[in-house]
């Protein structure tokens, strides 16, 4: 990761990533964060041999057969609040690759994020995230025509104000996915948890 990647992704990490609600508005809440990012456990499942990370390469598509997702990801950056972008309220709703974090198959926490409701359009592409279960694949193309394969350790739902930053965000020593979304109850037009799946790389195809 570049120097200015790695400061991009501590930045975010800091704000804290609450995001992909998909309400009336696109709708954000930034809290406190450790000051320190450190290496944290991997919560993702293990396996008893972890495939050579791969070199970087964006993001283009992603598929999880297991809940009938097929999206193509658009590239996200940073809001103006310093809070990692979400994509954009639309009919056709994609998910979205952060672009600060490494890319999906490198040594690293990829992130990946999605609504699971877009407003009056209804249901988001995150929408049944919730009930990936632990061993269930997914799988990142990336542009240089290789895909990396990911499997599923944990699906995790955690109330907003107590967002796992280190666990999502913290160095890890192998290539690891985390998708997030919100869910939970309903507050007005938002969400009050998130739901966030661990994996980590088990294979690649091209």
């Amino acid at each position: 990761m570049t120097s200015l990647s790695r400061r991009a992704f501590v930045t975010a990490a800091t704000a804290s990533l609450l995001a992909g609600c998909g309400g009336e508005a696109p709708h954000r809440t930034a809290t406190a964060a450790p000051r320190k990012q450190s290496a944290s456990p991997s919560t993702a499942s293990a396996t008893s041999a972890t495939p050579t990370a791969l070199g970087r390469s964006v993001p283009v598509r992603l598929r999880i057969p297991a809940i009938g997702v097929d999206t193509p990801l658009l590239a996200l950056g940073l809001a103006a609040d310093g809070t990692v972008q979400v994509p954009p309220i639309t009919a056709h709703d994609r998910a979205g690759w952060y672009r600060y974090s490494p890319t999906p198959g490198q040594v690293g926490p990829s992130v990946i994020l999605g609504h699971v409701t877009v407003g009056t359009y209804g249901d988001g592409v995150f929408r049944r995230l919730a009930e990936l279960r632990r061993g269930e694949e997914v799988v990142t193309r990336l542009e240089n025509g290789t895909s990396a394969v990911f499997t599923v350790g944990e699906v995790r739902t955690v109330a907003k104000a107590e967002f796992p930053t280190k666990d999502v965000y913290g160095n890890v020593d192998r290539p690891e996915l985390r998708l997030i979304t919100c869910g939970g109850p309903r507050s007005g037009h938002g969400y009050l948890d998130n739901v966030i799946v661990f994996a980590a790389l088990t294979g690649t195809t091209s």
